[in-house]
C-alpha cells in the first residue's frame, strides 16, 4: 500500500479538474496546503482566475498553474497534459473531478445525453489515458481519484443519462486499477470517490445556505484523504443525512434486484416498498 505522505508533499503534482469551485477547488486547497503544485483546469475564465488566487494565497504564485480546459474535448486534455508537463516536468496526483448534471429523461434530446457523457465520462476516461502513462513512466507514487456518484451504483430513477455516466465512471475505475496493481513495479493507484450529499454549484439549485443534510465540499475531501490513508479503493462518503450503513444497505438491495429476479429499480416500486422498508431496518 502507498503511503500518501511520499505523494502528498512538497515538489509533487496535482493536477484536477472541476478546479474551479466545489469538491475539485476544496481538493486542490488541500493539495496547496501539504506543498504541492497544484493545477487546476475548468471553463470559466474569471471563476478560473478566482480559484487560482485563492490557491496562489495558500501555495504561492509559482506552484499554481490554472488552465482553462474542456474535459468533453480530448484534444483539450492533450493540450493540458503539455502544458502541465512543460510547467512542472511531472504529476503525481489527478483528479478526474469535473462533471455536469442537466436533467435529463430517456427521450431528451440527444445534445444533452452527448454533452453529459462527453464530460461525466470521457472526461475521466480521456483524462487518465492522456495523463496515466506518463505518470507510470515517471516512477515515483502517485494516485488517480475519479469522481464517481452513489447514484451510479443505486442508479435512481431520474436522469438516467448522469447516472449512466457514473456507472461508467465505476467500471472504469475499477479496471484501471485493476490493471494498475498488475503493471510491474508500477507505482500509481487509482480510487473512485463517492460523494453523499455535498453543497455545491452543481448540486444547489436556488439554495443560497446549504441544508443541514450535507457536507461541505471541505468535509469531502477530509474523508476523502482518511480513506486514502487507509488505501480504501471505494471512497463511499457519508453525509449529514445518510449514514454508511444505510448506503450499504440501499447498495445491497440494488444488486439484489439481479440476484432475487425482482423488478428493476425494486426500491422504488409499489409492489416492493415495504419489502425494502423492513430490509433497511434490518439489523
Amino acid at each position: 500500500m502507498t503511503n500518501i505522505q511520499d505523494i502528498f508533499k512538497t515538489s509533487n503534482v496535482a493536477v484536477v479538474t472541476g478546479g474551479a469551485s466545489g469538491i475539485g477547488l476544496a481538493a486542490a486547497k488541500y493539495f496547496a496546503g501539504r506543498g504541492m503544485s497544484v493545477v487546476i483546469a475548468d471553463l470559466g475564465g474569471d471563476r478560473l482566475a478566482g480559484a487560482a488566487d485563492e490557491l496562489k494565497a495558500i501555495a504561492g504564485e509559482e506552484n499554481v498553474m490554472a488552465v482553462e480546459t474542456d474535459v468533453a474535448i480530448k484534444e483539450s486534455l492533450e493540450a493540458l497534459e503539455r502544458a502541465v508537463l512543460q510547467r512542472f516536468g511531472r504529476v503525481h496526483v489527478l483528479m478526474n473531478n469535473a462533471g455536469i448534471g442537466p436533467e435529463t429523461s430517456i427521450f431528451s434530446p440527444q445534445a444533452n445525453w452527448d454533452h453529459i457523457f462527453a464530460v461525466n465520462l470521457m472526461g475521466v476516461i480521456n483524462g487518465t489515458r492522456t495523463f496515466g502513462p506518463k505518470m507510470l513512466s515517471h516512477g515515483e507514487p502517485g494516485l488517480i481519484i475519479n469522481t464517481g456518484s452513489k447514484q451510479g451504483i443505486t442508479t435512481p430513477p431520474g436522469n438516467p443519462a448522469y447516472n449512466i455516466s457514473k456507472s461508467g465512471v465505476k467500471v472504469f475505475t475499477e479496471a484501471l486499477e485493476h490493471e494498475l496493481r498488475n503493471i510491474e513495479g508500477g507505482k500509481i493507484s487509482a480510487h473512485l470517490l463517492i460523494p453523499g450529499f455535498v453543497f455545491t454549484g452543481l448540486t444547489q439549485g436556488d439554495r443560497s445556505e446549504k441544508p443541514a443534510a450535507a457536507w461541505t465540499p471541505e468535509q469531502t475531501v477530509d474523508f476523502m484523504v482518511e480513506s486514502l490513508e487507509r488505501g480504501d479503493f471505494y471512497i463511499l462518503c457519508p453525509d449529514n443525512d445518510v449514514a454508511r450503513p444505510v448506503d450499504e444497505r440501499r447498495m445491497a438491495w440494488a444488486a439484489g434486484d439481479i440476484i432475487e429476479n425482482r423488478p428493476p429499480l425494486s426500491r422504488w416500486h409499489k409492489d416492493y416498498a415495504d419489502k425494502f422498508k423492513a430490509f433497511l431496518e434490518q439489523k
